[in-house]
């Protein structure tokens, strides 16, 4: 739906030009939320409005449902952005306008009849939950109820792609969920491609289906978001991820094992962090190497939570015994699918 191929962008600096996408190949599917993480400064949002052209990359060619976008003149690019929404993150509402209005204000830029406008935005706020609120104006709404308002007039012109630019980072928690519950929701009764930018991997597995990480303008990481989570591969990722899924064990948790171990020999004891990803997470693993190899478990530590819908979790493993039935445990559990990482640092 989405390609971007050698996508370089730059900006003038003070001590020259600022280079914030270096080359970025990216692909995103028809149908999916796309989410695109990183650090702030990172790039995301040049990312992201590269896709609709209001950031013009200097190279690099985009490409939406087919079309070249960096090929169309002015007037064929208007006609093109109808098909791409965008959400922003300071909701960007007329403060003059009320909610129906605001919403409504790209359709009347468009020409539409009052009557086709009426038709269109009134269905749109049941949707977004705002009917009730439709002659309020964005002072007497709150922060997610503006959002929605957003939400709902980048709708309006009926787009194939929904363009999210850190649309939650300016809510509170529960606020976000309900976001993110809404794009979800919207997602699917429309059947939009929706790229979703964040800095918060917390909204990436609520929501996204596939990730990108993108770092100092490249992305350094991609794929189904479950795998990622599951399988970190670069060292952004990991630390993006640990607020999330702690890529390492607490020192409270070090401490119980040394107190559990004593005087145990080191060839008879291994310390095991298990993740946890898919169907995977519904077998009896723990008790069938229990039963297959006779070891002694003791579980320390540990989450269960979902990756965009699907179960994912992590547990840290005490396991003892000789050292053969430790290696058949650990060789066991990873063709059985799950990580199995020793942890030495005991």
């Amino acid at each position: 739906m989405i390609e971007l191929q050698g996508i370089v962008q730059t900006y003038a600096g003070p001590q020259g030009p600022v280079e914030a996408l270096r080359g970025i190949d990216l692909s995103v599917p028809r149908g999916q939320i796309f989410g695109v993480i990183g650090r702030s400064g990172a790039g995301k949002s040049s990312l992201v409005r590269t896709i609709n052209l209001l950031n013009r990359p200097v190279a690099g060619t985009v490409r939406v449902d087919g079309r070249e976008l960096t090929t169309l003149n002015a007037h064929d690019l208007r006609t093109a952005r109808r098909d791409i929404g965008m959400v922003f993150q300071h909701f960007n509402l007329l403060s003059s306008r009320t909610v129906f209005d605001n919403v409504a204000l790209p359709l009347e830029i468009e020409g539409l009849r009052r009557a086709e406008i009426v038709a269109r935005v009134e269905p749109l706020l049941e949707l977004v939950g705002l009917a009730a609120l439709r002659d309020r104006y964005p002072a007497q709404i709150s922060g997610g109820q503006k959002q929605r308002v957003g939400i709902a007039r980048a709708l309006a012109s009926r787009p194939q792609v929904l363009l999210s630019d850190e649309a939650t980072s300016a809510l509170d928690p529960e606020t976000t969920r309900s976001i993110l519950a809404l794009l979800r929701e919207v997602q699917r009764e429309l059947g939009l491609t929706v790229v979703l930018i964040t800095h918060q991997m917390q909204v990436i597995k609520q929501i996204a289906n596939q990730v990108a990480v993108i770092d100092a303008g490249r992305i350094v990481e991609q794929g189904d978001t479950l795998d990622v989570f599951s399988r970190p591969q670069h060292e952004t990722t990991r630390s993006l991820l640990d607020d999330v899924v702690p890529q390492e064990l607490p020192a409270v948790v070090l401490d119980r094992v040394r107190a559990l171990l004593g005087g145990v020999p080191s060839s008879q004891a291994s310390l095991l962090r298990l993740v946890f990803a898919g169907e995977d997470s519904d077998k009896p693993l723990l008790s069938d190497v229990v039963r297959r190899f006779g070891v002694d478990l003791n579980l320390l530590h540990g989450q269960i939570d979902e990756v965009g819908g699907r179960p994912f979790g992590t547990l840290a493993v005490l396991a003892r015994g000789a050292q053969e039935q430790l290696s058949s445990t650990v060789a066991h559990l990873r063709n059985a699918g799950v990580l199995v990482q020793e942890v030495s640092h005991v």
